[in-house]
């Protein structure tokens, strides 16, 4: 393989799930100031990029569904907060003129698509409506489907399985290298096949992890912020380097990167 072939034509950088407005403060200031060291040309957002909290059919479906009066102004709030989370991201993106952006639907996402499935006049709340897909710039990749954003050789989705292991099970299902969010946690499995090596990676989150101890009720989690930096060649292959954070900090190229 010749160093022509190999030559680093495209770099991304790709966050897992945000959940604005419960995000954490620190990591995403983090990713905003790696995006501009870095200046990718591709940005992948693999989706609950919101909570979405009032969009759960808890609020709108059954017994326990509130009036669209009382609704409407709730579902309005989670919009506005989820836009702002996506306008420091996007801030600095256009700052390292950043041009090529995804954004990966997730299945916090689908609770708005489902809403407007029920409501069909409130076609605002679709998650393309609702996050400005078109006018901020982003393709658009529906949840799961079994077409997947594919660059290079490596695939994206949101997540989908969450066993123990569920990297392997990630691989095993769509047998080529993946990469995905979802679980919140971070692992890697690699596979050796006749083919050559592929991977799959669970890339963490960067929501803010205390604010779920009441619905974890004091259960144990394997939760990581980190987000990805990609390096793609000309022959499709890549290289993955998953950038940890921890306690509000990380290092990036030797420069550390602090938070606050």
């Amino acid at each position: 393989m010749t160093n022509k072939q190999q030559s680093v034509v495209r770099r991304a950088i790709v966050t897992p799930d945000k959940h604005f407005p419960i995000h954490d403060k620190k990591a995403i200031k983090i990713v905003c100031k790696a995006i501009e060291i870095v200046k990718p040309d591709i940005y992948i957002d693999l989706g609950d990029t919101g909570e979405w909290e009032h969009f759960s059919s808890h609020y709108w479906k059954g017994r326990s569904a509130k009036p669209m009066e009382d609704l409407i102004p709730l579902l309005n709030k989670d919009v506005k907060d989820v836009n702002k989370g996506m306008d420091l991201i996007d801030k600095s993106l256009d700052k390292a003129n950043c041009k090529e952006r995804h954004f990966v639907q997730g299945n916090h996402e689908v609770w708005l698509d489902k809403f407007v499935i029920r409501y069909p006049y409130l076609e605002q709340y679709t998650t393309e409506n609702a996050l400005k897909i078109e006018k901020r710039g982003y393709e658009y990749h529906p949840y799961n489907r079994k077409k997947l954003l594919k660059i290079g050789k490596l695939n994206f989705t949101h997540g989908k399985y969450v066993p123990k292991y569920h990297a392997f099970k990630h691989l095993d299902m769509y047998g080529e290298s993946i990469m995905y969010g979802h679980t919140h946690d971070l692992q890697r499995f690699t596979k050796t096949t006749a083919g050559g090596t592929i991977s799959a990676w669970s890339l963490g989150c960067l929501k803010d992890i205390e604010a779920d101890e009441d619905w974890l009720s004091g259960r144990l989690t394997n939760w990581n912020h980190a987000f990805a930096i990609i390096d793609f060649y000309k022959n499709g292959d890549y290289k993955v380097e998953v950038v940890e954070i921890i306690n509000g900090k990380t290092s990036l190229w030797g420069q550390l990167i602090d938070g606050k």
